[in-house]
C-alpha cells in the first residue's frame, strides 16, 4: 500500500470533520479477542452520532470486520466508521506449539511487539484532527498504552483505558504482581498467575504501565451486576476514579431474518437439531466441534487442516459436526438446540455465553483464562470445571472431558447450572436496554466526552 496516498486519504477524511465538537479514536491490541471488543464499542459510541476513527493495519482490520457478528442494529453503525489501514510492517510469523507447556500463544509476540510502529501514525493522526475537533477521545487497550502516549502532549485529547479482561481477573492480577500487600480477601482456590504469561509477554506487558498515569478513565467490557464489587476495589488500589462498565458490548439479541441461504453450516446443522440439545460420544450427547489452526498471523492465509483420527468425522456425523473455518460463535450460543459451550475462557466467549444464558464447561489455558474460569464456576456458578488449573500440565483423557459434558448437560446439578445461566442472561440482558444498569452507564460515559 502507497503511504503517501494513505496520508492523503486521511487528510481528506479529517477536512470533512471540522464542525466536529468530539471525534474518537479507538487504538485496539492486533489480536482478534481484542479487535472484535473494541469494534463492538466502536458501533456503540458511532450510533450516538460521534465520528469514531478506528486505527491499525490494513489486515487486522479486514479480520475484524470479516468476523464481526453484530445485530443490524450494529452493522448499521460500523459503515459509519471511519477506518484508517495503515500498512502493515514486517515481522516474524511462527507457527504455534501445540507441545509447548506453557499454552500462552507465544507466537503472538512478534505481532504484538510489531504493533509499537503504530505509535507514530497514531500520533500523526492525533495532530492532524486536534485543529478541526473541540475534543479528541483516544480509547485504547490497556496493551497499546505506549502507541498512544503522545495523546498527553495534545492539549484537546484525553485518553481512556479499555480493559479487554473482566475486572476480576484485572484486580486479582494486579493485586498478585504487587505482592498482595492489601485486601481483597483472597477468594479460597483463586488460581494463581503462575503459567499464565511467558516471560516475552510480561517483558512486552511491563512498560505499558508506565503511562497508565495519562489515563483520565477506564471502560469494563461488563455489568456491575456481574462485577460491580471488583470494579469498586479496582479504584481502591489505584486504579481511575472514573470508570464506566458498560457490557456486553456483543449483541444481546440474535436476528432472525437471515434466509437459510446465508447461513453458516454451524446454524443450518442446529436449525435441525431439538431445543436444547445434548452432546457427543462417550458422553452420550450431540456435538459441535469448531477448529481453527492458521498457519501464521497473516489474515487470509490459508488454515492448517488439524489431524483427527482416520474415519472420526464419518462416524461422528450422525451426532455432530466438525467445524474447521471461523464460525458465527455469537450467533451458535443464540441458537435456541445450543445447550451448552465448552470454552477456554476467553472474556469475549464468557460474556457471550453470559448474554445468551448458556453454562459454560471452563478449559481455562493461558493469559486471564483461568481467574474468568474462576467467576463463572465459582463466583457466579454458571459454569463447570473441565480440568482445574492446578492440574494443567496433565493430559486431559476423553473419558474427563464426556465426564465433564455430561454432569453439565444430564445431571441435576448441571440443570441447576443451566437454570442459573439462564436467569443470569436475562439480568444481562436488561442492562443493556433503556434505564439499564449498563445502559446507564454508557449514557454516562458518553455524556462525559460531550459535556
Amino acid at each position: 500500500m502507497d503511504v503517501h496516498n494513505q496520508h492523503s486519504n486521511h487528510e481528506h477524511l479529517i477536512r470533512s470533520f471540522k464542525q466536529d465538537q468530539v471525534v474518537v479514536i479507538m487504538v485496539p491490541l492486533p489480536a482478534q479477542g481484542h479487535l472484535n471488543q473494541l469494534l463492538q464499542l466502536s458501533c456503540l459510541i458511532s450510533s450516538c452520532n460521534i465520528p469514531v476513527h478506528y486505527v491499525g493495519w490494513a489486515t487486522h482490520i479486514l479480520q475484524a470486520k470479516q468476523r464481526f457478528n453484530g445485530t443490524n442494529y450494529l452493522n448499521n453503525n460500523i459503515a459509519k466508521i471511519h477506518f484508517h489501514e495503515f500498512p502493515t510492517p514486517p515481522f516474524l510469523s511462527p507457527p504455534p506449539n501445540p507441545n509447548a507447556t506453557n499454552k500462552f500463544p507465544q507466537h503472538l509476540i512478534p505481532c504484538f511487539e510489531a504493533s509499537l510502529q503504530l505509535r507514530q501514525p497514531v500520533a500523526q493522526l492525533l495532530h492532524q484532527l486536534s485543529p478541526t475537533t473541540t475534543r479528541i477521545v483516544v480509547i485504547h487497550d490497556t496493551l497499546m498504552d505506549v502507541v498512544v502516549q503522545d495523546s498527553a502532549s495534545v492539549s484537546n485529547a484525553k485518553s481512556y483505558a479499555f480493559l479487554p479482561t473482566s475486572a476480576f481477573s484485572s484486580l486479582f492480577y494486579q493485586w498478585e504482581l504487587l505482592g498482595k500487600p492489601f485486601p481483597p480477601e483472597e477468594p479460597e482456590e483463586l488460581p494463581s498467575i503462575e503459567g499464565c504469561h511467558t516471560s516475552e509477554f510480561l517483558n512486552f506487558a511491563a512498560p505499558q504501565s508506565d503511562f497508565m498515569k495519562f489515563s483520565a478513565g477506564s471502560i469494563y467490557n461488563t455489568c456491575r451486576f456481574i462485577e460491580g464489587t471488583y470494579i469498586d476495589q479496582l479504584r481502591q488500589i489505584g486504579s481511575s476514579n472514573k470508570q464506566w462498565a458498560i457490557g456486553p458490548l456483543n449483541s444481546v439479541t440474535i436476528s432472525k431474518s437471515k434466509n437459510s441461504h446465508s447461513k453458516h453450516e454451524s446454524l443450518e446443522w442446529l436449525d435441525k437439531q431439538a431445543q436444547d440439545l445434548r452432546y457427543l460420544f462417550l458422553s452420550e450427547q450431540q456435538l459441535q466441534w469448531h477448529m481453527n489452526r492458521s498457519k501464521s498471523l497473516q489474515w487470509g492465509d490459508d488454515v492448517e487442516r488439524a489431524e483427527l483420527p482416520e474415519g472420526y468425522e464419518e462416524r461422528v456425523k450422525k451426532v455432530g459436526i466438525v467445524v474447521r473455518d471461523w464460525a458465527p460463535q455469537l450467533e451458535i450460543l443464540g441458537h435456541p438446540s445450543t445447550g451448552g459451550f465448552m470454552s477456554h475462557c476467553g472474556w469475549n466467549s464468557c460474556m457471550e455465553s453470559i448474554s445468551m444464558g448458556v453454562p459454560i464447561a471452563a478449559w481455562p489455558m493461558h493469559c486471564d483464562q483461568p481467574k474468568n474460569a474462576f467467576t463463572l464456576t465459582n463466583i457466579l456458578k454458571v459454569g463447570m470445571v473441565l480440568n482445574q488449573w492446578t492440574r494443567r500440565e496433565e493430559q486431559v483423557t476423553s473419558s474427563a472431558i464426556a465426564k465433564a459434558v455430561k454432569t453439565l448437560m444430564a445431571t441435576k446439578e448441571g440443570e441447576e447450572t443451566r437454570k442459573r445461566a439462564e436467569e443470569l442472561g436475562g439480568v444481562v440482558q436488561q442492562s443493556v436496554k433503556e434505564g439499564g444498569a449498563s445502559r446507564m452507564e454508557l449514557d454516562s460515559f458518553i455524556a462525559h466526552i460531550t459535556r
